[in-house]
């Protein structure tokens, strides 16, 4: 199943925008999009398969320190992971259509 799984790493200065950037191209292979510009810390959420939603963070979570690796951003500890199945996601749009 994929999962959509949203990450937050947080750390001890404000982000620039060009370190957004590195770490968009880095997880645009990952059908990412990547967060942080002025902030305390960046994030980005990316696609994975995974048997569940466990696996699929923890899947992400490498994922993303491989990604964040190829960046001149800092290995900051991820404080936040999130995890959104197709399943969920399409359930909740079937739910708000009248």
């Amino acid at each position: 199943m994929r999962y959509s799984i949203s990450l937050y790493a947080e750390g001890d200065r404000e982000v620039s925008l060009e370190e957004v950037v590195e770490l968009a191209d880095a997880v645009a292979t990952l059908e990412g999009i990547a967060s942080g510009y002025g902030t305390m810390g960046y994030g980005a959420q990316i696609v994975v398969e995974a048997d569940n939603s466990d696996a699929a963070v923890d899947v992400a979570l490498e994922k993303f320190a491989t990604a964040v690796a190829t960046t001149s951003l800092p290995a900051w500890p991820v404080v936040k992971a999130e995890s959104v199945s197709e399943d969920d996601d399409y359930a909740e749009l079937e739910d708000q259509i009248p």
